[in-house]
């Protein structure tokens, strides 16, 4: 394990804000892993753990304790059971480990295509995209549990995923590492279909799409909405989507639709969780005065989503939290709509 100190952050992310961590360690194997957390818990350093900075928004000030970069790689797969599991290193690229489920013709994951971050973080959030979320595959998750410092492997149901959402963001926030993540996938089959905007893709098609289709598919409106790292775009100088699509009440959601009945617009939305529905969250943003391409100082909205806050010139971490900040201000004071960020913030 190589220990380095005061490393730049902002470059090891997406949005390319932020200060430098006060202590940094890459870790290419589980013990690693485990002595950088001894390393931290020695010197009494709070620990961050840092994949590929997609999801991120860091503090000018930095981490003052240790980053740890977790990059345990492999991709294995096994045959258990009558099913296919593949063990994946919480480190691999999240997209190259769809492009080998898709073109081994495994079915469940080929609607994420193009999402950036790491293998270790699909758990966390329960990464979703296109009509589906990992929590539809994942069969296990092996982590190090730092109160005992100990590997587990703990079962999707123990992992209590919902909308965006696990143990790993929530109740047991901050106690488990990430190490590997283990998928059940099924060979053959369709591919899921469901979303409005593959659904218009596909329109004339007169054979069932492969995965493969599909996968070019999101990685096509992906990078039409500017959710595609392509180097050189400083529409990808983002953390993706900012905010979360807000999940109303009944009640919540007749207030809304009122609103924008007096303003003769109509609220986009679906049904979620029995009787929430859930809002679309660039609707809000687009309808208060944030349209594509707004731009506020050094940051603004990107040119192709509405959702993604974008480091339009040099900007700094305080330029994004102001900015978040005023775009949920306004909805909330037009719509009585509270937004929720998406990203991970550190150093705060």
């Amino acid at each position: 394990m190589v220990v380095q100190g005061n490393v730049l952050l902002a470059p090891l992310t997406t949005l390319k804000v932020g200060g430098p961590a006060r202590y940094f360690v890459e870790a290419k194997t589980i013990s690693e892993v485990q002595e950088a957390v001894e390393f931290a818990r020695a010197n009494n350093l709070p620990l961050f753990v840092l994949g590929v900075g997609s999801n991120l928004v860091v503090s000018d000030a930095g981490w003052p304790g240790l980053v740890l970069k977790i990059a345990v790689s492999g991709i294995e797969q096994r045959e258990q059971n009558g099913k296919t599991f593949f063990d994946v290193g919480a480190g691999e690229e999240w997209d190259r480990f769809v492009a080998r489920a898709v073109s081994a013709n495994f079915a469940g994951v080929e609607c994420l295509s193009g999402i950036p971050g790491s293998v270790g973080g699909t758990p966390v959030q329960n990464v979703g995209a296109y009509g589906q979320e990992v929590a539809e595959t994942i069969h296990s998750v092996l982590a190090l549990d730092l109160q005992d410092n100990q590997l587990h492997e703990m079962p999707a149901a123990d992992c209590e995923f919902r909308y965006r959402t696990s143990i790993f963001n929530t109740t047991e926030k901050g106690r488990y590492l990430i190490v590997r993540v283990t998928y059940a996938l099924t060979c053959g089959g369709k591919p899921r279909l469901g979303y409005a905007d593959l659904k218009k893709h596909f329109v004339g098609w007169k054979e069932t799409p492969a995965f493969s289709d599909v996968r070019e598919a999101v990685r096509k409106i992906r990078a039409s909405k500017g959710m595609l790292i392509v180097p050189g775009d400083d529409d990808c100088r983002s953390a993706g989507s900012f905010f979360k699509n807000p999940i109303l009440s009944s009640d919540q959601y007749d207030h809304l639709t009122k609103a924008a009945a007096e303003k003769n617009l109509q609220v986009p939305s679906y049904p979620a969780l029995e009787a929430q529905r859930k809002v679309s969250a660039a609707w809000l943003v687009e309808h208060s005065g944030f349209s594509k391409g707004y731009t506020s100082g050094r940051v603004g909205i990107s040119r192709k989503h509405a959702l993604a806050i974008v480091n339009r010139d040099q900007a700094r971490a305080a330029d994004v939290l102001a900015f978040k900040e005023e775009i949920q201000n306004r909805i909330e004071e037009i719509w009585g709509v509270k937004l929720e960020p998406e990203p991970v913030f550190i150093g705060f």
